[in-house]
């Protein structure tokens, strides 16, 4: 893809970034490994300004890390940063739940129900994509109730730098089957109106590194064997 910089600054540089997330995501840009800025420029027919710029952006964001004179490297995603991760997940998500006592109605429940029953059905054929975008719309319908534009924007590079640094072709299907019993355990709470434990049970069951450790574990370092195989 060749980029004209003759195009409106904003919107090439989103649309720059959108591409090296896009490389990201792919397992083009190899966490731990040093960029090749020349040939990534070479590669979008870009000059270093717009480059330089989105880099600047996921720096920010903690997907790549700039060293003066040296170079930038892509982040490797290791335990410490998953578990940070999931702490501050689960306590953004957590405020949202806390906050919906007026805003959450029976058919949000029933929309994250069948959202839920859909990531049932795709464990069953074994269809991880159907699950994984299922899994971030159930968690979409409570988080879209949210006022709170930077939280939402918060959350969703988060949860990109979990499951997009790159993106994994597998999954750990007794983990993606808690999951689905978590969901369930969290509509109830909400359809009972027990906003104050449902927002601890995203907190410290749902989000919590301590409670998901064996299987985190378990996703990361497969899903790694399955990428270098």
């Amino acid at each position: 893809m060749i980029f004209d910089e003759e195009a409106d600054p904003g919107l090439l540089r989103e649309r720059v970034y959108g591409k090296l997330k896009d490389l990201l995501n792919d397992g083009r840009l190899k966490p731990g490994a040093f960029l090749d800025l020349s040939a990534i420029g070479r590669d979008l027919g870009l000059s270093r300004t717009p480059l330089r710029d989105a880099l600047i952006r996921l720096e920010i964001e903690g997907f790549v890390r700039i060293y003066p004179r040296r170079g930038v490297m892509v982040r490797s995603l290791d335990l410490a940063t998953i578990k940070n991760v999931y702490e501050l997940i689960g306590a953004l998500e957590s405020a949202v739940v806390a906050g919906l006592r007026h805003k959450f109605r029976p058919e949000d429940a029933a929309r994250m129900a069948a959202l839920n029953a859909a990531m049932g059905e795709a464990l069953e054929r074994d269809d991880f994509s159907a699950y994984y975008a299922a899994n971030l719309a159930f968690h979409g319908v409570y988080l879209e109730l949210s006022d709170n534009a930077e939280l939402l924007r918060s959350v969703g590079i988060l949860k990109e730098r979990l499951y997009d640094f790159p993106r994994r072709s597998g999954f750990v299907k007794e983990w993606e089957l808690a999951s689905v019993l978590e969901h369930g355990e969290l509509i109830d709470r909400l359809t009972r109106g027990d906003f104050a434990g449902a927002a601890s049970y995203v907190r410290d069951v749902h989000w919590s590194y301590e409670s998901q450790e064996r299987f985190i574990k378990r996703y990361y370092a497969e899903g790694a064997g399955r990428r270098d195989s």
